[in-house]
């Protein structure tokens, strides 16, 4: 299998997962047939048309290649369907969103390598790859953005893309070593999900009465 055919079969499994993972955050918001599939299409393929067009490849994949929109889009009308089977939506959301992040990431920052974009701006377009689709799928559906809670979430996506472009400088770029990139990504989040690792926050004290500093400032 030649590198090419791995990185279109990891970006069109990536869209799928996407798509499920946006649709079954839509559908727990009971969201229409029309809006599960539109957070599902734009969960799926947010991400892939950022990297597109920061790599100057234009039109993006998502609407130059038919496959693209047709697996985001039946992925999402399918889990609109199908699911009074899926037990424990919540659960199913996390696992698919690690999924695409992975995935997502993974290709991301491939395809930013191949376009000669130097490795740490190549790890930042696949940490923004794999990001884009969550972010999009959680401001679509009222939610705070995963990237902006303490979650480990963006972090794992840089770490992953750091070893993409580690293995890429090393010559290793089969199917093989780019899988084990995204099996990095993707344990690290469902591990930092489980055990609740979090990036730290500030911490906010309440202003003590008669302090001169704490009344209003103009």
């Amino acid at each position: 299998m030649t590198t090419s055919t791995a990185l279109l079969i990891a970006d069109l499994v990536g869209v799928a997962v996407f798509a499920a993972s946006g649709a079954s955050a839509a559908v727990a918001k009971r969201l229409d047939l029309f809006g599960v599939v539109f957070v599902g299409f734009v969960a799926a393929l947010g991400g892939g048309i950022f990297r597109d067009l920061v790599v100057d490849e234009v039109p993006p994949l998502a609407f130059a290649d038919w496959r693209y929109a047709t697996a985001a889009a039946l992925t999402a009308a399918a889990v609109f369907w199908l699911h009074p089977q899926l037990a424990r939506l919540r659960t199913t959301v996390l696992v698919l969103d690690a999924a695409g992040l992975a995935l997502f990431t993974v290709t991301g920052t491939l395809k930013a390598l191949d376009a000669h974009v130097p490795p740490f701006g190549a790890c930042v377009i696949g940490m923004l790859s794999g990001i884009g689709g969550g972010l999009g799928r959680d401001l679509l559906t009222g939610e705070i953005p995963v990237v902006l809670r303490r979650e480990i979430y963006a972090v794992a996506a840089f770490a992953g893309a750091v070893m993409v472009a580690v293995l890429h400088g090393a010559g290793q770029v089969g199917p093989l070593p780019l899988a084990v990139a995204a099996v990095l990504i993707f344990v690290l989040r469902l591990v930092a999900l489980r055990r609740r690792w979090a990036v730290p926050v500030a911490t906010l004290r309440p202003p003590r009465t008669g302090d001169p500093g704490a009344g209003p400032r103009w």
